[in-house]
């Protein structure tokens, strides 16, 4: 069934619509949030989501003439919302094709192209995507040419921001199905009722989750009837990654000869790709703390022959599930295997991975593919085994078949095997190892029954048919490789097999020659299709595959792949993966697209204020050390316990986390700095665990476990944790940065290392900085590489935390002469040495290490020794002392504890520890879900009676009345005046304090702006001849509405009162209007207290432009009059007087503006008149602003950390 797209411009609506139904978004600004009463206003808040107004409606209710079509051709669904950047995409499928039918009814198509169509700009509606258009437009005859011919189309061309996600979804390697569920296996999905139930779609290999999550959540919302019109309408669509074909299979070549059948039947490939850990070959390897892993692969084999006799065999494939990377290289030597993860770190993930996979599939055999001989294949291979044989599932259970374990291994070295004479060929060994495995396994079997009609029915329909389930598959194989590509593609072409001929012998059939040939092609093309997701070439061995035998046309073949792989794996990998983490949203800087819904929003906002009752908080302790070795490793079985496990008091734990960092691991010679040998670091990793763990032996306290370690060349970073803390810690990533020789040499750089504890985000960075007395800007500019230039995974930063140590030699010197230093540090005046510390100096400038801090030093400098004394360099280069060794945090969540040294002399450098409490966050994300159904179900009723009574908001009704702040209503409309809203009075009761007062023409237009103007002046007579004061016959007045000018000139024709006067309104009319007297009060409040205005975000008073121009400044004083002239409109005779000086007039104004119980100041006698200030051109304009500006004496000069101490 094809849609079409629709588009009108104002308000720009963008429409999927079938035959009858129409679904339609509209995009509303990412400052612009509804409250919970649905009313859209803008928000100041930087943390406001993009939303979309979703809505689905009959065809027949649209005004068609108003839209344009966008495809000419149709469409075929959609694959949801995305945002990149400030905009908003909507994903539709362009052009598809039938690719397999499973089984009849069940058909599936590939992705050929795809369009994003931007909801909140037209700027790319005709942008043009040549590199992403998998249908380019090519031009024949003689003579015709485009109408653009000739012009440089690169001028008016937009880059797309979709041009790699439309490439890559155009690439051949998605499928959709409108008639099945794509994303199960047959066995799971006979019960299913819709084919697209957000119950029944497995996410692990859903690849548009992302994208179609808020439209999944849409479909929830709706009426039965609506949900039914809706996946009917076959809008919403769920695409998988990976391979499927199916392949005729004539009656005459039918393995299923008994069944005679004049229909041919077919055989169909199903393979999913997993999308929790995807990614390309080397930046994605191995597990995660989920138990996921990478390039975790289901195959599925369908066989199926008319009438309705199915069969299905389900294998999969995946990364070796423990923690390990590969980094690229040119050589195959320097794609060096680093396992990352201590055993015990990597067992409970282990155990995940495999309880999911035996939940799923039941028994699981492990089939290991990989090397014997290889160096990092033989490690993988040994710690492979050796969880294997702690997991819980290795261990015979009851069940009740005879006692059996739920998790094997075998291990078939397919190098080994098939390096001898027969070739490839003796890869069918493989056979002895799993066969009885394999005959337990099973298969499943399903056959179409015609189910008999009701006695009581007598028409001529036929039978309705019914799938029954006559076998049920068993146990899964699990097979890997290093890459899980072409060897595993090989060895699971001989599992399909042996399914299939296990099938065949329950049958007594035997399948022909060519069967087995068109089973061996579709595998092939299988091996070829993953081994360009992952690796971004065919599989090597198809040809063997394909043919049975290996030719030299297919040895030349697999050599050009292997160049072309080592290509794209040093060089393009980092984009096409940075694209799948996109597609994916798992982009730091991302965020998912939300529907506007008033319960939905209501909710949100009532979880964030009742966070802490699915919020907890526990504080722990983190212990950082670094200590720089100077490449001395003689002495690493010295005692280290002085520094790693000092004695801090009876009130300090046993730290959680134990994170140490060295630098100089290794000598730094010309030959080191090019590589990293990571010998010397295991060795040193070794002592610091033996340390830490022979203190916890004297005790009841837990072992540590290593976490993960790292090494750049000669910094490295250590990270151990309890045991106990395994549970909660996850998500835990490496990285290193390098900054020698402009970032090509490993003697200057970083490591760090981050981890999510609980839902607090924590990153450890250790690092070595340039070296040298005067080369602090170039110590500045590493601090900048380091904290711009070091990525983890899906482009998270350092900044990306919530909680940062930094620990390292970062070589920051003392910029005394040597002989004042070692002065200083005899007389013990550290205050001094600190005032002209480097790193000090230059944090207080910002130029390094901005939001970060430092508790006090303590220490005396810990560079430079002599080895093995406590003496300072007594070398003929006498190095300056200096604290090089330093521990700086980030973070309100962190607190520092102990900041100190450790007497350990075998290093021209002094180790230094810093101890911290962190306070991290764990939220119980099932008690949050039961929060939010309970509020939506509360809440739901509210806005259902709400619409019911037309009092129904949308955005459409609040176009172009959007509020000016953030809690303030927006602006009234023909529909909606906000002080009518929920029954608010609408006359207001504001009186003049006295009778003889009026509202001051001086004061703002807008109530709610700071100013220096009282909101009532008195209103009085001019003397008369006699001595005796006229009083003001005329009433108050009310406010001076807006577009009444009169022309006035200011008395005395003085400029600086005709300047403060130019942007004023007055009118003679205007201020002798009555208006109904009130009794004199003591404040200029009003007699009836009136309503508190809602507050108003100020501007930052420094940011203010007083004093800028005459008309802008301040009006000194809060008490004035006015004579009757003037409200005559006779401003010859009139006259102005003040009695208040300038800075008495604060903010009573405003402060009475932004809160109405705010006491106000008395009021001025009526014998007071007014003048206008004159002040003169030298006096300080910007004195009127004394009480909104910081005193000059706050800031930064009040904070003694920020302050160098000075001798006295």
């Amino acid at each position: 069934m094809s849609l079409r797209v629709f588009l009108q411009e104002s308000p720009r609506v963008i429409v999927l619509a079938s035959e009858s139904h129409a679904l339609l978004f509209r995009y509303i600004p990412s400052n612009v949030v509804p409250n919970s009463d649905g009313i859209f206003s803008k928000s100041n808040s930087q943390t406001s989501v993009t939303k979309c107004v979703v809505e689905f409606t009959a065809l027949e209710s649209l005004d068609l003439p108003a839209y344009r079509s966008l495809q000419a051709s149709g469409v075929h669904g959609t694959l949801g919302l995305i945002n990149l950047g400030a905009d908003t995409f909507l994903c539709v499928i362009s052009a598809a094709t039938r690719v397999a039918t499973v089984r009849p009814g069940e058909n599936v198509q590939k992705i050929l192209s795809v369009e994003f169509y931007c909801l909140n700009k037209n700027d790319y509606d005709n942008s043009i995507l040549d590199g992403a258009n998998s249908y380019p437009v090519s031009y024949s005859g003689s003579g015709d040419q485009p109408y653009n011919h000739g012009l440089d189309v690169q001028d008016n061309a937009i880059d797309h921001p979709c041009t790699e996600l439309k490439k890559i979804l155009s690439g051949g390697t998605f499928y959709y199905s409108v008639d099945f569920d794509l994303t199960n296996r047959l066995q799971d999905r006979f019960s299913e009722g819709s084919a697209f139930d957000i119950d029944s779609l497995d996410e692990d290999f859903l690849w548009n989750a992302y994208m179609i999550d808020s439209l999944i959540r849409f479909r929830s919302h709706l009426s039965k009837e609506d949900k039914s019109i809706l996946d009917a309408s076959r809008i919403l669509t769920s695409a998988i990654r990976g391979f499927v074909m199916t392949v005729t299979i004539s009656a005459a070549a039918s393995p299923l000869q008994s069944l005679k059948s004049n229909y041919p039947s077919t055989l169909t490939l199903l393979s999913r790709l997993s999308c929790r850990r995807a990614g390309t070959r080397f930046n994605a390897r191995g597990l995660d703390d989920d138990g996921y892993v990478a390039n975790f692969v289901e195959s599925e084999t369908v066989l199926w022959h008319p009438p309705g006799l199915c069969f299905s065999y389900a294998q999969v494939r995946g990364s070796v599930p423990i923690f390990w990377e590969q980094a690229t290289g040119l050589l195959p030597n320097q794609q060096k295997i680093q396992i990352t993860r201590s055993p015990e770190a990597t067992q409970p993930a282990f155990d995940k991975h495999f309880e999911r996979l035996e939940f799923t599939y039941g028994t699981v055999h492990i089939l290991n593919l990989m090397s014997a001989t290889r160096v990092g294949e033989v490690e993988l291979t040994a710690r492979y085994q050796h969880h294997t044989q702690q997991s819980p599932l290795n261990r015979a259970i009851d069940t009740e078949s005879p006692t059996e374990n739920r998790l094997l291994q075998s291990h078939f070295d397919f190098h080994a095997e098939t390096k001898g004479p027969s070739g490839y060929e003796a890869a069918s060994l493989v056979r002895r190892l799993v066969q009885d495995r394999a005959d337990s396994f099973a298969y499943l079997l399903c056959d179409t029954i015609d189910q008999p009609r009701d006695n009581s029915d007598r028409s001529d329909k036929p039978n309705e048919a019914q799938s029954t389930v006559i076998l049920q598959q068993q146990g899964v194989f699990r097979v890997n490789c290093l890459d899980c590509l072409d060897r595993t593609n090989l060895i699971q072409t001989i599992l399909s097999q042996m399914a299939i001929e296990l099938f065949l012998c329950h049958r007594s059939e035997r399948a022909t020659a060519d069967f087995w040939l068109r089973h061996s092609a579709i595998w092939a093309d299988n091996g070829d299709a993953l081994s360009k997701i992952y690796a971004g070439t065919g599989a090597l061995k198809s040809s063997f595959t394909r043919h049975g035998k290996m030719s030299l046309a297919g040895a030349i073949a697999d050599a050009r792949k292997s160049a072309t792989r080592m290509y794209i794996n040093n060089f393009a990998d980092k984009g096409r993966q940075n694209t799948v983490d996109m597609l994916l949203g798992r982009l730091v800087e991302q965020h998912p697209v939300y529907l506007y819904d008033p319960v939905n929003d209501y909710v949100d906002s009532q979880l964030l204020e009742r966070a802490h009752e699915y919020t907890t908080e526990e504080t722990i302790d983190i212990y950082a050390g670094t200590f720089n070795l100077n490449g001395k490793g003689a002495n690493i079985k010295q005692d280290l316990s002085v520094w790693l496990c000092p004695r801090l008091g009876s009130q300090n734990r046993q730290p959680d986390i134990v994170a140490v960092g060295f630098q100089e691991i290794v000598e730094l010679s010309p030959q080191q700095i090019m590589s990293t040998d990571p010998g010397r670091r295991q060795v040193w990793e070794q002592a610091v665990r033996l340390t830490i763990n022979n203190q916890t032996k004297d005790s009841t306290q837990e072992e540590y476990v290593l976490l993960r370690s790292g090494q750049l060349v000669g910094a490295a970073l250590v990270v151990f944790v309890k045991s106990s803390a395994l549970k909660k810690i996850k998500n835990v990533e490496g990285s290193v940065k390098k900054t020698g020789m402009s970032g090509m040499a490993g003697n200057k750089g970083a490591v760090a290392i981050r981890m999510d504890y609980a839902n607090t985000r924590i990153c450890l960075v250790t690092a070595h900085l340039a070296a040298g007395f005067a080369n602090y800007e170039e110590r500045n500019r590493d601090y900048r590489i380091i904290s711009h230039g070091l990525r983890f995974q899906r482009n998270r930063s350092i900044d990306d935390h919530d909680t940062v140590i930094w620990l390292g030699d970062f070589n920051y010197r003392i910029g005394l002469s040597d002989e004042k230093v070692r002065r200083l540090i005899q007389a013990g005046d550290l205050g001094t040495l600190y005032q002209n510390d480097q790193l000090n100096l230059q944090m207080i400038a910002g130029q390094v290490f901005p939001f970060y801090s430092e508790s006090q030093i303590a220490f005396m400098p810990t560079y430079k020794y002599d080895n093995g004394t406590d003496e300072y360099d007594s070398s003929e280069k006498a190095r300056i002392p200096a604290w090089c060794d330093r521990i700086l945090r980030k973070g309100n969540n962190l607190k520092q504890v102990e900041y100190a040294t450790a007497p350990l002399r075998f290093s021209d450098h002094r180790p230094v520890y810093a101890t911290f409490k962190c306070t991290v966050q764990s939220i119980d994300e099932q008690r949050k879900e039961e929060l939010s159904r309970s509020l939506y179900e509360r809440r739901k009723p509210d806005v259902a009676h709400a619409e019911s009574n037309g009092n129904e908001k949308t955005h459409e009704d609040d176009a172009g009345y959007l509020s000016i702040a953030a809690r303030l209503p927006p602006a009234s409309s023909d529909r909606r005046k906000w002080w009518l809203d929920r029954g608010l009075p609408a006359r207001s009761q504001i009186q003049p304090p006295q009778s003889n007062m009026i509202l001051n023409p001086m004061r703002p237009p807008n109530p709610f702006t700071a100013a220096n103007e009282p909101d009532w002046i008195m209103v009085g007579r001019s003397a008369e001849p006699g001595g005796s004061e006229r009083r003001a016959s005329n009433p108050p007045t009310p406010p001076f509405p807006r577009g009444i000018r009169s022309s006035l000139q200011p008395p005395d024709n003085k400029p600086e009162a005709s300047s403060l006067m130019s942007n004023k309104v007055f009118s003679k009319d205007v201020l002798a209007s009555p208006a109904p007297p009130s009794p004199q009060r003591s404040s200029t409040a009003s007699s009836v207290r009136r309503k508190p205005a809602p507050p108003v975000p100020k501007k930052p008073p420094l940011l203010s432009k007083s004093g800028t121009g005459s008309s802008n400044r301040p009006i000194d004083a809060a008490e004035h009059t006015v004579s009757e002239d003037f409200v005559n409109g006779d401003p010859s005779n009139a006259s102005f007087s003040s009695r208040s000086s300038r800075k008495g007039s604060s903010m009573a104004t405003a402060q009475v503006g932004l809160s109405g119980d705010k006491e106000r100041r008395p009021p001025p006698s009526s014998s007071q008149s007014r003048t206008l200030p004159t002040p003169s051109r030298g006096e300080d304009r910007g004195s009127g602003r004394e009480n909104l500006l910081d005193r000059d004496d706050e800031g930064a000069k009040t904070i003694p950390s920020l302050q160098p101490l000075r001798p006295t």
